[in-house]
């Protein structure tokens, strides 16, 4: 059987259905598994969990909005993840983990051989979450890490967080998009993620939407494109005290950058790890980072190659 996807949004899970989500899982017939805002009991998810250990063909794991709602759900989680070698993305956006929560999943998320791409946003984590994200952003060469980290909306962060997480970010190999929308960074975070930006060799999205900047900011970010050759093709700044002006000619630096990067070798190509991220905020419409809506009334079964289309979705 080809794997498919199988989608459920907001509506309570029945017993039939978490029967059948264990079978196609433990069938090797799931690349897409996305349960976002599901009500299931805790032997339920149980269930599901040690279904998704075993597997070998989920790719993404989408359980957004709260339905890793507790202590005992993370552990059950964090133990399918030690067995499970397939899962590239994982998304847990909206879920109440806590520093705490996110010390009990590092382990598994440390060790996990495909992971790629991680949504903590509006995940209540402060400092001490920061330290151990830093573990999955691992210096140049010495092991695979994260390419899409999303952090959106956790204002317990602290600026002594986010610079921790910016010399990380400086010093990765891998990380392609960071997405900190939402986050009440100011100008002085702003400056050091510019440094990071400016250091990093891979970085080519970063999302700063709605985080308290200034045209300080902006002229910083500006001075960077303009004068430092960086991987950075899309910066979103909207949603900041920036002037018009200012944005714009950020972004015609970042058209011509990726214009000659197109005729020198060719479109960069859309990654499939960042289709299962949450929108930070209601008002994020025309953003090309928004995630689909997805369907809110019954379970979704698609062949494997809409399943693909799925993952693989064109920016808009």
């Amino acid at each position: 059987m080809l794997p498919s996807s199988i989608q459920i949004s907001g509506e309570p899970l029945s017993g039939a259905e978490v029967r059948d989500i264990c079978r196609g899982l433990r069938d090797n017939a799931v690349r897409l598994l996305s349960l976002r805002g599901c009500r299931l009991c805790d032997r339920d998810f149980g269930r599901i969990c040690r279904a998704l250990a075993g597997a070998t063909s989920l790719a993404q794991l989408n359980l957004n909005l709260g339905v890793v709602s507790s202590p005992s759900r993370i552990k059950q989680l964090a133990e399918a993840l030690r067995t499970n070698r397939s899962i590239q993305s994982l998304f847990l956006h909206g879920s109440p983990l806590t520093d705490a929560g996110l010390a009990l999943l590092n382990p598994a998320l440390a060790l996990h051989p495909a992971l790629v791409a991680l949504d903590l946003g509006d995940c209540m984590l402060g400092d001490e979450a920061i330290n151990l994200i830093c573990g999955l952003l691992p210096p140049d060469g010495a092991k695979s890490g994260l390419k899409e980290l999303t952090l959106s909306a956790n204002p317990g962060i602290t600026p002594k967080g986010w610079s921790r997480l910016a010399i990380a970010v400086a010093h990765s190999s891998q990380v392609r998009v960071l997405n900190l929308d939402y986050n009440p960074l100011g100008d002085h975070v702003a400056g050091m993620l510019a440094v990071a930006v400016a250091s990093s060799r891979t970085l080519e999205v970063l999302d700063l939407e709605g985080t308290g900047l200034t045209n300080q900011s902006a002229q910083t970010l500006l001075d960077m494109v303009e004068n430092y050759p960086t991987a950075l093709r899309s910066l979103v700044l909207a949603e900041n005290s920036i002037s018009p002006e200012l944005q714009q000619q950020i972004c015609d630096l970042l058209s011509e950058g990726e214009e000659e990067e197109e005729v020198a070798g060719g479109a960069v190509d859309t990654q499939e790890w960042g289709r299962g991220r949450e929108p930070a905020a209601p008002q994020r419409g025309g953003s090309s980072w928004m995630c689909p809506s997805d369907p809110s009334s019954q379970m979704v079964l698609m062949t494997s190659g809409l399943g693909d289309s799925l993952l693989a979705e064109t920016e808009m």
